[in-house]
């Protein structure tokens, strides 16, 4: 599965040297509903067709746009995007996490309900390496309201670092276990305001629900349905703070179908009520 993101990324680098267009997500805006929020960079690069995505426009709050293939979309830490998936395109998506870096691919026909493309891929990624100053300078540039053409060396930077680490040897069985686990971690940490379950979860990496199990039993320090549950009132926690969203909506965005549930669960883990957390300094 690397070599097929290798091979991408080696593509896209020796065709695109220059991006048509680069848009920059952001997070003034309170984001729709089901949005993609997530507390790590991404940088969405469309392979074909037009990607269309809510995004947040200084002037008009929330717009509607069509990222065209050439283009780049970077959403920096706790920005949001709102894609719509009801066009013919293929997106190659990069995700930055603190311990993982996340490749995904994804591929929709206008009409259709389901992708019929998805591959996703993951490696433990380095720190104190130029990606942490990559990353550092396109968050700042992100907040700059015209595109500057240091932000298109910074991209083709990014792209090379993760070719670069794509290439790196990962032929053991325990690194290629730490790597689905990371890659899986990554999936629920962008999915959690879905009902997502064991079972969906094993079927989108093709694994049993058992093996999936297993596999947070080995690499992780709690169960999948916990770390679910974490990720979930992380997320929480963060809107609570963040907007002024009602607890019913709160709950909603981040997976829960029941406000009450939400709430029994938000003060087991946290000791207070979400009100009481909201109000505190």
């Amino acid at each position: 599965m690397s070599q097929v993101f290798h091979q991408l990324l080696e593509t896209l680098l020796a065709e695109r040297e220059h991006f048509n267009r680069i848009w920059f997500a952001g997070d003034h805006v309170t984001p729709p509903p089901f949005s993609y929020q997530v507390n790590f960079p991404r940088l969405e690069m469309v392979i074909s067709g037009e990607y269309l995505n809510e995004l947040e426009d200084p002037d008009h709050g929330i717009t509607e746009v069509k990222i065209m293939a050439g283009d780049a979309l970077y959403i920096p830490p706790n920005s949001w995007n709102k894609p719509n998936w009801d066009t013919d395109c293929s997106v190659l998506s990069l995700l930055f996490g603190k311990r993982q870096l996340g490749f995904s691919l994804v591929s929709k026909a206008k009409g259709q309900t389901n992708f019929y493309d998805i591959q996703k891929h993951s490696i433990q990624t380095r720190t104190g390496f130029a990606i942490d100053h990559i990353l550092a300078a396109l968050n700042a540039l992100a907040k700059e309201p015209l595109q500057k053409p240091m932000d298109e060396h910074l991209l083709q930077a990014l792209m090379s670092y993760c070719q670069q680490m794509l290439a790196t040897p990962s032929d053991t069985n325990k690194k290629r276990s730490e790597d689905l686990y990371q890659g899986i971690c990554i999936y629920i940490q962008e999915n959690f305001h879905r009902p997502i379950t064991r079972d969906s979860i094993a079927k989108r990496f093709n694994i049993t629900p058992n093996h999936l199990s297993r596999l947070f039993r080995q690499q992780g320090h709690m169960r999948m349905a916990d770390y679910i549950t974490w990720v979930r009132i992380e997320r929480a926690k963060f809107m609570l703070k963040k907007y002024t969203f009602r607890l019913n909506e709160v709950a909603t965005r981040c997976g829960f179908q029941d406000v009450n549930y939400f709430y029994r669960v938000f003060k087991n883990k946290t000791g207070m009520t979400p009100s009481d957390y909201r109000g505190r300094d």
